[in-house]
Formats: C-alpha cells, structure tokens, sequence
C-alpha cells in the first residue's frame, strides 16, 4: 500500500525553481571593479530549477512509500539526473561566464598548485600531531601526574586563538633561529611551512589524543586479563588487543582531526604557507568574492572528501571487530 506523496519537498522545489527563475541573483560586469547590473539567473539558474524539481519530486515519491522502501532507488535516479544535468550544462558552456569559472581559468595552474600544497601541509599537520599525540595518550591512560600535564597541555591550546598562535610561533620561530642559526639548514624557517604545521598540528592533538587514549582503554578487563595470562608482554597487548579492538574509536578521532586539519591549514596563508589560505586571503584583500570562493570551496570538497574516506575505513574496522 502506498500513501499519498508529501507534497511539501516538491511544493519547496516549486518555490525555490521560480526563485532562481525570476529574482536577479546574479549581476553582468566587465570586470569586479566595475559594479555590475542585477540578472535573471537565465540557463543557468534554468538548469539548477530543473535539479531542483527533480530532486523534490522524487523525494516525495520516496516519502510517499512506507519505511522509505525505495529510498535506494530514488536516491540513485536523482544522482544520475543530477549528474546528466550537470554534465549537460558544462559541456554546454552555461558556467563559462561565471565569474568564479573565468577566474579558474585565470588562475588554473596557480589554484590546482595551492591545492597541492594545502594538501601537503594537511597531511604534515596530521603526522606530526600523530606522533605527538601517541606519548601523549600513553600517559593519560596511565593516569596519575602524566596524565594531568598531558590533559593540560591540549586542553590549553585549545582556548589560544588561531592567529595569536600562528603569530607567537612566527616569533618564537626567529627567536630560536636567531639563537640556532643550523636550524635553517633542516628546513626550517619562521615564515612558511614551518609555524603552519606546528600551529595546526598543536590543535590536532585533542581529537586525536582523546580517541587513541579511549581506544586503547576500549577492551574490556577479562580480555585484557586473558591476554597476559597467555603470556602476552605488554608491547604484544597493545599491538595485538588493545589497538585491533580500539581501531573504531581511533579512526573516529583521525576523521575529526584530518577535517580540522584540512580547515585549519587556509590560516597557513597568513604566514606565507601558501596552499589555499593564500588564494582566500589575496581574494579578501581585494575584496573580490569569485577569488575567495576559488580558495574556499577547494577546502570545503576536500574536508567532505576526506569525512568520507575516513568514515568508510571507520565502518570497516567496526564490522572487523563486530565480526571477532
């Protein structure tokens, strides 16, 4: 038995195809420092209409079967619609006179090598907390005085703003490579890279120091007692029971950390990291949208794509241990 459709995702759809229709969402300029002319959204917004009353169609339809019995299907019909669509636009050249596609293929080769670079300081960001964070955690689930200092430490950097941190690091950085010049031969510089990977790694430390204390405190007492009673030293129980069963809760904390560090690295370009906090704050300097959302939605897709990746790897390592 089917009930009757919910009318209200496709009545929403309806509204929002006529908004994008008919309201002067966008403006025609020659350049972004000449004001430009309120328009129609034409093609352009007639294709995101069309996506959306698709999409709202189907949603009631699905809403409209009991327990959602089709849910699968219609989730697959809309994706595929959605794809053709905006296959369809791109190909046709709708977006070419967008400004945020005219400034991409401004700026291809510089955009595609800050995304690299973004993904380099991420990526060193996650390892050096990864490293850090290992003793850490150890001596907080020892407790007693290591586990306070451990406790105090990440929790203390998290009440420091972003940019104070960043810029005591720049002076701490010259200070001690003042009194190391040798240091500069390791890479190491108080502009760049350098303070950048502190900095974001310094705030990576309590999701990933919280999950792998909890992970590895995760088996329970008579297991862990069966371990040792088979002989296991304690480096065997930790490699053996402790991390296999703890994998879940320690994954979890590297998704968290890996989307911080993914959003925290655009700061990176307020001392001279460069990656896409460069391409954001060059557009705030001149005060031009297009440039800083070419910066900024880079960073938003790769935080979705790493939440993702890393969530599968998450449900993987729970159905394992389920399965043990």
């Amino acid at each position: 038995m089917i009930r009757h459709a919910s009318p209200f995702p496709l009545a929403l759809a309806v509204l929002a195809a006529a908004a994008l229709i008919g309201l002067p969402l966008l403006t025609l300029a020659p350049n972004r420092l000449v004001p430009g002319m309120p328009q129609a959204g034409g093609p352009v917004a007639g294709a995101a209409a069309v996506l959306a009353l698709i999409a709202g169609f189907l949603i009631a339809v699905a809403r409209g079967r009991p327990g959602h019995a089709a849910a699968g299907g219609v989730a697959a019909l809309a994706a595929l619609a959605a794809l053709g669509l905006a296959a369809g636009a791109v190909a046709g050249g709708l977006f070419d006179s967008l400004s945020l596609a005219v400034e991409y293929r401004g700026r291809a080769g510089a955009v595609n090598a800050a995304i690299l670079q973004h993904l380099g300081l991420s990526a060193a960001a996650l390892v050096l907390a990864g490293l850090v964070a290992v003793p850490l955690a150890l001596a907080r689930l020892g407790g007693g005085r290591a586990g306070r200092v451990a406790d105090g430490l990440i929790g203390g950097v998290q009440v420091v703003p972003a940019l104070a941190l960043f810029a005591g690091l720049v002076s701490a950085l010259s200070a001690l490579l003042a009194v190391a010049p040798a240091l500069r031969g390791l890479g190491l510089a108080a502009i760049g890279p350098t303070p950048a990977v502190i900095g974001t790694a310094a705030y990576l430390l309590l999701p990933l120091v919280r999950s792998l204390a909890a992970g590895l405190a995760a088996p329970e007492p008579a297991v862990l007692d069966a371990a040792r009673a088979v002989g296991l030293t304690p480096r065997q129980e930790l490699l053996r029971v402790r991390l296999p069963l703890g994998a879940p809760i320690l994954v979890g904390g590297v998704r968290v950390a890996a989307v911080q560090s993914i959003g925290l690295s655009t700061l990176g370009g307020l001392v001279g990291a460069g990656g896409l906090g460069a391409v954001v704050f060059e557009g705030m300097a001149q005060f031009a949208a297009d440039l800083i959302l070419l910066g900024a939605l880079p960073v938003v897709l790769l935080s979705l794509a790493a939440d993702r990746l890393l969530a599968r790897f998450g449900a993987r390592f729970a159905l394992a241990g389920g399965a043990a």
